[in-house]
């Protein structure tokens, strides 16, 4: 289990980036927040620190370290039902069907979108061995309904309103390391799919038993 951090170590993981996890600070306080497991140093150079999923959690949630059944149980929770995503400045990918704000419409948006995916990209190429960008990666699979929004909106493709009926919805499921995606019709549900695909998610088509609606079930290629 990490150990908790102190107030001054609260600051440098509150200063992290959102999406990739990169941190800035002293020797000494990176140092201390990789004893505490809530920051790796980077095997490769220029050798920078990042988060691991427990900071990750203290960062957007204040939680203490350990908290919660599994990383990535609060973004879960909260986007099951189409809840709001985060906001106070921090990043959040549309997952579809909840009020958008001021700010998420126009070139500013389509600017913080686009830093957002590539500093994923980054996060990607940092985490493998093999510094390959077409696999997902851990904070994906920790967050898998905002890293699939994330691909989406990044590649174009409409969230729905608060209505549901115009675009797609990024939802939690039940099943470990998958997220459902729900579009207008058949044509929207295809694009997505192929989205995904090109990001590095794998995905089938499947049909509610109740309702006989149409959806997608996506997973982080793993290979």
């Amino acid at each position: 289990m990490a150990l908790s951090p102190t107030a001054a170590q609260r600051r440098v993981i509150a200063a992290a980036d959102p999406v990739s996890g990169r941190l800035k600070g002293t020797e000494t306080q990176l140092a201390a927040l990789v004893r505490r497991g809530l920051a790796f140093r980077h095997p490769r150079p220029p050798h920078d620190h990042f988060l691991t999923p427990a900071g990750h959690r203290i960062r957007e949630t204040g939680a203490e370290p350990g908290a919660g059944a599994e990383p990535g149980a609060e973004v879960a929770r909260g986007d099951s039902e189409g809840a709001e995503p985060a906001r106070g400045g921090v990043f959040a990918a549309r997952i579809g069907g909840e009020e958008a704000a001021a700010g998420d419409a126009g070139p500013a948006r389509l600017r913080e979108v686009r830093s957002a995916w590539q500093g994923l990209l980054e996060l990607r190429r940092m985490s493998h061995p093999d510094g390959a960008t077409v696999r997902p990666c851990g904070w994906e699979r920790a967050h898998l309904v905002q890293a699939a929004a994330l691909a989406l909106e990044a590649a174009g493709c409409r969230p729905a309103g608060p209505d549901g009926a115009d675009g797609y919805r990024v939802r939690a499921t039940p099943q470990p390391e998958a997220v459902a995606v729900y579009g207008p019709d058949g044509t929207a549900l295809r694009d997505c799919a192929a989205t995904l695909e090109r990001a590095g998610w794998q995905v089938g088509e499947h049909t509610e038993p109740r309702t006989r609606a149409r959806y997608l079930l996506a997973s982080p290629r793993k290979v």
